[in-house]
C-alpha cells in the first residue's frame, strides 16, 4: 500500500499540523555531539561539565562553551568523522509520509547547524528547515554562537520554544518528537508529544500526556495508522493561556 493511501489519524488534522523533531538520539541513533566531545576532547574535564548540566547546576549554553573549549579537531577531520553517523532507519520513511500529507517537518536542536546539515547531506536528505546553534572554527579551536538563546532562561543554547512559536498560529497543531532535557520546554507547549528517554521520564514524573516511542518506527506507525486517542493527544489550551506572559517576553 502506498503511503499516500494510508489512513490518516482520525482526530489529528494533518492539514493543520507541523512536526518539530529533535536531532541527537532522535533522528540519529546516538548523541552525535556527545560522540564528538568524547572523541576529540583533550581531557576528561568534559565529564564534570556534563554532570553539572545533567543535574541542573548549569544550562546547556555554559555546558557547550566549556566542553567545546576542550575539543581539538579541524573542520576537515570533523567532516570526515560525521560521514559515519547513522540515522534512525525510519526517519526517511517518516518525513516522506509527512511530506506527502503536506505536513511541514522542522528540526530543532541544541546541536550545531554545521554538523546537522552535513549529516543530512551524507544521507541524501534535503529541504528540511534546521534550527540549531552556530559552530565557528579557528586556529584556537571550536566556539559556539547562540543566536536564538532565550534572554530570560539560561537552560538551553538554542531556545526550541522560540522556534515553536514561529509555527504556532490560529488553531494549528504542533507535534513534537524528542528525547532529552532540552526537549522538555517545547514539548510542554506542543499539542502532541512523542517522548523517550529523559523527556519521557520527565513527562511521566509530572503526569503529563505523551506517546512513548522507542524509535522513529513507532512514530511513523502512529501517524500512518492513525493510532491517536484522547489518552495520547495532549490539549494545551489551558497551558498556552497560563504561559501567555512568558511567551510575550520570549518573542520580545
Amino acid at each position: 500500500m502506498s503511503m499516500s493511501k494510508r489512513k490518516r489519524p482520525g482526530n489529528i488534522d494533518l492539514r493543520r499540523t507541523t512536526v518539530l523533531i529533535d536531532f541527537d538520539n532522535t533522528i540519529t541513533i546516538s548523541d552525535v555531539l556527545d560522540d564528538i566531545i568524547k572523541r576529540f576532547s583533550v581531557s576528561n574535564k568534559w565529564v564534570d561539565i556534563e554532570e553539572a548540566w545533567s543535574t541542573g547546576k548549569i544550562g546547556s549554553r555554559e555546558c557547550l562553551k566549556g566542553q567545546l573549549s576542550l575539543v581539538s579537531v579541524s573542520k576537515a577531520r570533523l567532516t570526515k568523522f560525521l560521514f559515519h553517523v547513522k540515522l534512525d532507519p525510519f526517519f526517511v520513511r517518516l518525513i516522506s509520509f509527512l511530506r506527502e500529507q503536506g505536513v511541514p517537518v522542522v528540526i530543532a536542536s541544541d546541536n550545531f547547524s554545521f554538523i546537522i546539515k552535513i549529516i543530512l547531506k551524507n544521507n541524501g536528505i534535503t529541504g528540511l528547515k534546521v534550527h540549531a546553534n552556530t559552530l565557528k572554527f579557528s586556529k584556537k579551536g571550536l566556539t559556539a554562537a547562540f543566536t536564538k538563546k532565550n534572554r530570560i532562561c539560561p537552560r538551553c543554547g538554542n531556545c526550541k520554544h522560540f522556534h515553536l512559536l514561529q509555527y504556532r498560529s490560529g488553531n494549528n497543531i504542533i507535534a513534537y518528537v524528542g528525547d532529552g532535557l532540552s526537549d522538555v520546554c517545547p514539548a510542554e507547549h506542543s499539542d502532541l508529544v512523542f517522548a523517550k528517554a529523559a523527556l519521557l521520564a520527565k513527562f511521566r514524573k509530572n503526569n503529563k500526556t505523551c506517546v512513548p516511542f522507542n524509535d522513529l518506527g513507532d512514530v511513523y506507525r502512529t501517524f500512518t495508522n492513525g493510532d491517536f486517542n484522547d489518552r495520547k493527544t495532549k490539549n494545551c489550551t489551558e497551558e498556552r493561556a497560563a504561559h501567555r506572559n512568558r511567551t510575550a517576553q520570549i518573542r520580545g
